[in-house]
């Protein structure tokens, strides 16, 4: 249980926390939400005792495990597993003060039922802290963190940043305290570690306050949402996303009650200053005068989040083949060391025009190697190919440091951005947030998130028909995500993007490509029908296919009865897996089972029937007038319709071949 009582603090001058009061039950999963600036992160730093409050209470019962953004006080010397394991400092205390008592029971003048009692209960409390598993636990929050097992054994200082904030996260879990407070706990973690770090939280049983930026994390991990505004902390019960609706339903209704009061005060104001001097009046008057000192006045509600929008440039049309890379291999030489090999004959990869592709894969397996090999900034022992009238542009972590630290950022953007209109510059700027006085800040003074989102506006500004961006939405809050989202989805160039931000990739990438053991395994889809495919069977399924392409396919079975939205992905899953299996590579039918054949009919039938459904409700779409009402929505519902229109003559296309050698057969 915590307990915040009228607590404030100002750091700077500036008011961070004003009278706050806050009550957390135990057991909850708690989302601590709130716009920049709104305190989070002080309030994070107030509950786990890392900051005393100006003024206020603080009560809290049980042990706090806090993790913050910044980790510095790990001791170098030590290696990643005793970093670790000093979690169990306290078992070891324990085993020590075990020792000096079976000691003192070879006394014989020592009270030896005192001294029992006392031994008892260390060793019920080595049995709850698992002393003897310690080292084994150790290793296993570790490697779900991402570490290898020969990288236990390294040293903490050879670590990088974002690894040295797994160890601390890995102490503070395997402490298991009462609380556990975890600010931005996703910014290093892949997405194979999320999820473990979200399988692991859910077993957890004490109370969890998180800060993140990850919609996709904090859907999946919360069940109650603490928004952070102006002050003070409302709690609304469920995920992010039931977050967003109950928020504007409530913002609506004070809206309502906040103008019903200012019409009242206005109209009793105008009444006072009409008849203040009139006698007749007088009592009336006074009444109305009472009447508002007493008045409790209703704060102006939270303003509605800012749709921003960003518009790219039209870029001009690449070639179909936008890039291709054959079989190739990396390998980093060493003199000291053995060689490290990345890829080892990966490939061949093409990407075409208008895909929108997502690297996913765990830390080190090789993305960012693979984006400055797509990029052209790293050799290969192979082929790389670039497509007829291709520009790239490219965002990368370090870019921010090759920044002119004497430019305001204003001025940093314009030389990006040659002849653009200062209106069109400010709003990009305001959209990764840049507002107001901001824009003329230098650079030097900015912070490091600050100059990583410069630079991503600074390859944005002036958009080419091909982008690789690495990891665009570190340190982007919700709403600079979501903008760039809607960015990327009408952009109409291709892309490739590493992130580890599933609920990004899931809305803006088509195509998923897995790096992994020096590989990389293509995924036709979006982010989620990725997972559920891989959570399903499907996935290998269609790899299989992709590997022999002769042998038959078995239609995918589950038990129970199905919903509409797995019915739908089922749909979707046969298409593609349809599309794969068909005729390609094959110049006859002699090179088909009949078996196979008749599947493969089949499929196309119901590949064309699902496309005719889905064009049916295009149309309704189209032909609704409020459409058209939002650019954005008509330009999506006729590229939608156009993308029907384009698969349904290929399905058309394609059954008839089929047809033609069923009879031949």
């Amino acid at each position: 249980m915590i307990q915040l009582q009228s607590i404030a603090v100002t750091l700077g001058g500036n008011p961070i926390l004003n009278e706050l009061t806050w009550t957390v039950g135990d057991g909850k999963r708690i989302g601590l939400i709130g716009p920049n600036g709104a305190g989070k992160t002080t309030l994070l730093r107030v509950i786990g005792e890392k900051l005393t409050p100006d003024t206020g209470q603080v009560s809290r019962s049980g042990s706090v495990g806090y993790l913050s953004q910044d980790v510095q006080d790990l001791a170098s010397g030590r290696s990643v597993i005793e970093e670790a394991l000093t979690a169990f400092d306290s078992i070891e205390s324990l085993q020590a003060r075990e020792t000096e008592l079976t000691q003192a029971l070879e006394n014989p003048d020592t009270n030896h039922h005192k001294i029992l009692s006392e031994l008892e209960l260390i060793h019920e409390r080595l049995a709850i802290q698992g002393a003897h598993s310690a080292q084994a636990r150790a290793e296993s929050v570790l490697e779900g963190l991402g570490f290898a097992t020969d990288d236990l054994n390294r040293p903490i200082e050879t670590l990088s940043g974002g690894y040295r904030m797994r160890v601390a996260l890995a102490q503070i879990l395997l402490q298991k305290p009462d609380l556990l407070l975890l600010d931005e706990p996703t910014n290093h973690l892949d997405i194979l570690s999320i999820d473990w770090l979200e399988k692991y939280l859910k077993s957890y049983s004490g109370t969890v306050i998180l800060v993140s930026h990850d919609r996709y994390f904090l859907n999946r991990m919360i069940d109650t949402v603490a928004h952070l505004y102006q002050g003070r902390v409302t709690e609304y019960a469920g995920n992010y996303d039931f977050f967003l609706v109950e928020r504007e339903k409530r913002r609506v209704l004070e809206q309502a009650s906040y103008e019903n009061q200012q019409r009242e005060i206005q109209q009793a104001e105008r009444f006072i200053a009409r008849f203040r001097y009139k006698a007749s009046k007088a009592r009336q008057v006074q009444s109305r005068i009472k009447h508002l000192e007493k008045l409790e006045r209703i704060p102006a509600p939270e303003s509605p989040d800012a749709q921003i929008r960003i518009r790219f440039p039209a870029p001009p049309p690449s070639g179909r083949v936008v890039l291709s890379l054959g079989q190739f291999s990396k390998i980093y030489p060493s003199t000291d060391e053995p060689s490290v090999s990345v890829f080892d004959q990966a490939g061949p990869l093409e990407i075409n025009r208008g895909q929108k592709i997502a690297l996913i894969g765990k830390n080190g397996a090789g993305k960012s190697t693979l984006a400055r090999i797509l990029y052209g900034s790293e050799s290969i022992q192979g082929d790389r190919k670039k497509g007829h009238n291709v520009n790239v542009r490219f965002f990368a972590q370090h870019q921010a440091d090759e920044l002119i630290s004497t430019d305001t950022v204003l001025e940093s953007l314009e030389r990006e951005a040659i002849g653009r209109e200062e209106v069109y510059l400010r709003t990009l700027l305001g959209a990764f947030l840049f507002t107001g006085d901001d824009v003329f800040k230098p650079v030097h003074v900015l912070s490091g998130g600050e100059k990583s989102r410069l630079a991503l506006a600074r390859t944005l500004v002036n958009p080419a028909n091909f982008l690789i961006l690495d990891e665009p939405t570190n340190h982007l809050d919700i709403q600079s995500i979501k903008v760039l989202i809607e960015a990327l989805r009408q952009y109409a160039g291709t892309f490739v993007v590493v992130s580890h931000d599933r609920h990004f990739l899931d809305h803006v990438a088509n195509v998923i490509w897995h790096v992994g053991d020096q590989k990389i395994r293509i995924y036709d889809g979006t982010y989620s029908e990725y997972r559920w495919a891989l959570d399903h069977g499907s996935l290998r399924q269609v790899k299989q296919i992709q590997k022999t392409r002769h042998e038959p396919i078995s239609k995918p079975r589950s038990g129970g009865p199905k919903t509409k939205e797995e019915k739908r992905r089922e749909a979707e899953a046969r298409n593609r897996a349809y599309r794969e299996a068909r005729i390609n590579g094959r110049s006859s039918p002699d090179e088909l089972t009949p078996h196979q054949l008749k599947w493969l009919c089949d499929e196309a039938e119901s590949a064309i029937a699902d496309a005719e459904l889905r064009k049916r409700e295009a149309e309704k779409t189209l032909a609704d007038p409020a459409t058209y009402a939002d650019p954005v929505r008509s330009q999506e519902a006729s590229a939608a319709y156009a993308e029907i229109e384009r698969e349904l003559n290929e399905l058309y296309a394609n059954w008839e071949t089929l047809m033609e050698w069923e009879l031949y057969t």
